[in-house]
Formats: C-alpha cells, structure tokens, sequence
C-alpha cells in the first residue's frame, strides 16, 4: 500500500463563509510542526500544497523549507483563485465557480501562483490541488501546460450544487482526460473516500438522475454522510478511518491519499478546532491512525510527485 499525507497549506479565514481578497492572515502555518512526528517517527513525507498568499508570507517560507529540506516534503501548488492576483469584476459572488473564470484570467492566476512559488520558495511545482476541490473543466487542460503533472482535487462521492460532480469517480489514481499530443498526462491522485457498499453507490446514483436538482443534491449528500467512510482526520473517526484503509485494501485498492488543511492544527483558526485540546485530539488521532496502518501494513509513504514518477516507471517497465 502507498500513503500519500496532503495537506493545504492556506490562509486563515476560510470557514467563516467569507473569501477576501487580501486574507486575515497566515499564522497557522507554524501549526505544521505539531506533525513532524509523521516523517520523523514514521517516514512518511508530506505533500504541502501551498496557496498563493502563504507562498508570500516570510515567516511561512521559513516553515516551508524546513519541512521541504529537513523532512523530505514536496512543496506544490495551491489554488485560491479568489485571493490570487489578477483580478477582475465578474458577475458572481465568491467564491467563484472556476469554469465561469474566463480562460485568460484562470491562466494568468495559476502563472502567479506557480511564479510565487518559484520566486519566495525556489520551488518549481509539479502537483496541484483545486481550492474547494472545484476542478471543473478548464483546470485539467491548464494543468500539463504548466508543468503541473499530478493533481489531487477530486473526491469521490462528492457531487456539489452548481460545481463538478465527482461522486462516481474512480478511488484509485488513473489518468486525466484533457491533455492532448503536445502535453503529457497528468495522473489524478483522489481522496480516499469508500462506499460501504460498493453497489448502493451505483443505484443511488441512477436513482437520483431521475430527482429535480435540490432532491438529487439532497439525496447524494445524504448517502455521503451515511454510507461513505475515509481516511481524512478532520472528517471522520478514527474507527471509520481504519474501514475506509481496511475495505480498500481488501477490495484490491493499493493507494491511499489523505488530506488535512493547515488551520486545521492551529487552535482557532477554524471553528472545529477552537481549543489546544480540539487540537490535540486531532493530532493523536493522526498519529494512532498512522500506528495502526504501519502495524497492519505494510505501507510505503509517497509524495504526490514520487507516487506520479511511480505510475510512470510502471508503464514505461516492458510487458512480462
């Protein structure tokens, strides 16, 4: 099994329904260190997938290259689109649906952040994640232009009112479509997200086909929370974690990819996580998760970008 452990390295402010152009702050980026212990104690590395402000921030910086030169992490790219410069006026509220970003603006706001990642980090991005997970169609034909060659902004079981709908999306990496003769491919890395029933998810959805929208976006979301576990601490049990590791392995799934946000581990940056202790239970539950799968292994931790040059090997290996 390969671990992939992603995080979004973002502003704060982000869960209060509000998206500024010019965010509160970056602060609990130093809330990072709190989760050394996963390459220290464990090996696995980090995925940092960093927004365009953090990128900016230089006691952010500093946190970064620790982690990039001293622990082994990958820094990529992030995509707040609401708080990455260009900007325009356009005739939506934020946050803005990316496919109703004109093309040439969507453009301009990823050389931006791709730019202040090189200028502040001296790091060239290879692997990118979607702010709220809106990848829409217009990403994915952006993303091998610019170098960026594995994303991880989809979840399955996810469908979202008036944004991309993912729910029957594959659990395991597989290729983008979009890319065409001039670009390579670019390996999509989702969520782990498993349906209990691997067979309810496919009913559902037909069944809910057949549903105005409101009904259908009801009915989805409801199988989501009911009937759908991961590997994501901030969303769910350390008990429906382990079954999420468990029923994938067992149904022949061989990478798991999990995901935390930043503000997550910096006590009142969000309104879940208010408290130290709120903290602190996140971060035990992150490290007995972590035991538990290095217990019942075995796991190999990855990168985003060691996972996609991983994939590559394999169809470049000549057919036995």
């Amino acid at each position: 099994m390969k671990l992939v452990f992603s995080i979004d390295v973002e502003e704060e402010g982000l869960f209060t329904g509000e998206y500024w152009r010019e965010p509160p702050g970056v602060e609990n980026v130093r809330g990072l260190d709190r989760l050394e212990f996963i390459s220290k104690e464990f090996g696995f590395p980090l995925t940092l997938l960093v927004s365009y402000r953090v990128a900016r921030d230089a006691r952010a910086r500093k946190v970064l290259l620790d982690w990039k030169d001293l622990r082994g992490a990958e820094i990529g790219a992030h995509l707040h689109h609401w708080s990455t410069p260009p900007f325009d006026e356009l005739p939506y509220p934020e946050p803005v649906p990316a496919d109703r970003v004109p093309p040439a603006l969507l453009r301009a706001k990823l050389d931006s952040l791709l730019d202040a990642l090189r200028t502040n980090l001296g790091v060239t991005a290879r692997s990118f994640r979607m702010g709220r997970f809106d990848l829409g169609t217009q990403v994915p034909k952006l993303l091998p232009e610019l170098g960026l060659l594995t994303d991880s902004s989809i979840v399955p079981l996810r469908r979202t009112a008036g944004g991309p709908d993912h729910f029957m999306a594959p659990c395991e990496p597989y290729r983008l479509e979009g890319s065409d003769d001039r670009t390579p491919s670019v390996l999509e890395v989702p969520l782990t997200m498993i349906p209990l029933f691997p067979r309810t998810r496919n009913a559902v959805y037909r069944q809910s086909s057949f549903l105005p929208p409101r009904a259908r976006d009801f009915l989805l979301t409801a199988y989501r929370h009911a009937a759908v576990v991961g590997v994501h601490p901030a969303w769910f049990s350390l008990g429906a974690m382990k079954l999420a590791a468990n029923l994938h392995r067992a149904r022949g799934g061989h990478v798991l990819c999990m995901f935390l946000h930043s503000s997550e581990v910096h006590p009142g940056a969000t309104p879940k996580y208010r408290t130290e202790s709120d903290v602190s239970r996140l971060v035990d539950k992150i490290r007995a998760f972590l035991a538990w799968l290095v217990r019942t292994g075995p796991v190999r931790g990855m990168t985003l970008d060691e996972l996609r040059a991983f994939f590559d090997a394999r169809l470049r290996r000549p057919q036995e």
